[in-house]
């Protein structure tokens, strides 16, 4: 707590000089989206048969595309653990799934670095690395306000009992646990939230940061949504994995969120402030393959399947192959960074610490596992250096590892198995190991793993009484 407490001390005098050495202009305004199971594949720009989303399209073409900017973790709670914190998954907190473990009260989000600086903080969507009643609450790491799901397991359902605003619980009336029906439509209610929070704040520095839930969940809308009217009469041959209508209303579901990014580059156009602000557009981790088949074995809407050559990422989320932690990664910043351009530079969620610190022109914790990509964004001259590049990424779970250094990705899947070498400038879909051949390169791969993993410290329940307890549940 005495490190945490010296670093927020720090911070704020490290703000006041750069304010007062500031130009007169305002730091940007920060939105970061980010779609839960959103998969790399899964938007027209990238070639998609089906899915239509031309606002996503709009921003990849004012904007630049990330093919090699990763998650940060294989699944929903340790990838917003790497990205809040700075750290890869060998230092964060939050390195399971569970749904309610919580980030520790001496962990500094992106969010209080922020605050520091000024800015207005609000969260809206899927927080996911700690529940109400516990040390890892946004309330508590920055955030003026966050409002939506705390736990996330609560985020798997669009009708939920009750919401959540800075651990109050907010019922929704007419909702009964059903996670496909009801009279209360979740992410309609945070989607407008967050609309209210860039109104309320457009006159001063703000952070949304947006960690919607679709199209991840059980996949129930309303009927009467414009994307779900467009979908619901298809006759799709694929498989059915929960209900009836899941492939229609998944397919209308990223319509549906498409829609809504429109909706907020429309207000930040009408408030006049489009071009003082900063948008990021990501999912959390690889795509799942869902309503798989023997004719889509791939799944129906192939998340990691490159629809224009056929290659396909290995794997998907839950795993460290590269369809686990390919994400679409796009950030616009008109007059600032190039349109429609594309960078290959290999990073992932703990380097968006270190970059909206700098963004913000204040610092990231000194022990961040991050690089800034400003120099990236708005190019080196404009940066005034060069683009830091990392030794290596760094994966962990409780059964798998992985590491990447530069083209070479090694990857222990399973404890009991051996480690996998692939070199993915020429087999980006690793299909052939080459272990055998580069040993050196392997040993030293296996050798950074080992030095980059530290157990991990769990943050604390302080009262089990008030946390998520089911979908039935009041």
């Amino acid at each position: 707590m005495i490190l945490r407490t010296t670093f927020v001390l720090l911070l704020a005098l490290s703000a006041t000089l750069r304010v007062e050495a500031a130009p007169a202009s305002a730091p940007p305004n920060i939105i970061f989206i980010m779609m839960d199971e959103w998969g790399y594949f899964e938007s027209s720009a990238m070639g998609h048969p089906i899915l239509d989303t031309p606002n996503i399209d709009q921003i990849a073409k004012e904007g630049m595309r990330f093919p090699q900017f990763l998650a940060g973790a294989n699944v929903c709670a340790p990838t917003r653990s790497t990205l809040m914190t700075g750290k890869h998954l060998g230092h964060t907190t939050v390195r399971l799934n569970g749904g309610g473990a919580g980030l520790r009260a001496d962990d500094v989000t992106i969010a209080e670095i922020l605050k520091q600086r000024g800015y207005a903080t609000g969260g809206f969507g899927k927080w996911g690395i700690g529940d109400v009643g516990t040390s890892g609450v946004p309330e508590k790491h920055g955030f003026d306000t966050f409002f939506g799901y705390y736990h996330q397991v609560h985020a798997h359902s669009y009708y939920p009992r009750y919401l959540v605003r800075n651990s109050q619980k907010v019922p929704l009336s007419g909702n009964t646990g059903d996670p496909y029906v009801g009279e209360v439509f979740a992410h309609g209610l945070i989607h407008q939230e967050g609309l209210q929070f860039i109104r309320d704040h457009h006159d001063e520095p703000f952070f949304a940061y947006m960690p919607w839930t679709p199209p991840h969940g059980h996949w129930g809308m309303p009927k009467d949504d414009p994307a779900y009217i467009k979908y619901k009469d298809k006759k799709w041959d694929a498989k059915v994995q929960r209900s009836e209508h899941d492939v229609q209303t998944y397919a209308a579901m990223v319509e549906m969120v498409d829609r809504q990014i429109g909706e907020v580059m429309q207000l930040l156009r009408d408030l006049d402030i489009d071009e003082n602000t900063i948008v990021f557009v990501s999912g959390d981790n690889g795509g799942q393959e869902y309503f798989l088949s023997e004719k889509y074995p791939h799944g129906f809407f192939g998340p990691n399947l490159n629809p224009n050559t056929g290659e396909r990422y290995r794997g998907g989320k839950g795993n460290f192959y590269e369809g686990g932690l390919r994400i679409p990664f796009l950030v616009r910043w008109p007059g600032r960074i190039k349109p429609n351009s594309v960078s290959n530079y290999l990073g992932y969620f703990p380097d968006i610490m270190s970059t909206l610190a700098e963004i913000a022109g204040t610092s990231p914790t000194p022990d961040t596992d991050g690089i800034s990509i400003v120099p990236t964004l708005v190019g080196e001259d404009a940066a005034g250096r060069s683009q830091e590049q990392h030794p290596y990424l760094y994966w962990e779970d409780r059964n798998s590892v992985a590491v990447r250094m530069g083209k070479w990705k090694a990857i222990q899947p399973k404890k009991s198995a051996p480690f996998e070498l692939y070199d993915l400038d020429k087999d980006v879909e690793e299909k052939h190991d080459v272990s055998m051949q580069y040993p050196d390169v392997l040993g030293k791969l296996k050798a950074l793993a080992v030095s980059a993993h530290e157990p991990p410290i769990l943050g604390t329940v302080i009262d089990p009484a008030v946390g998520f307890k089911g979908h039935q549940a009041p």
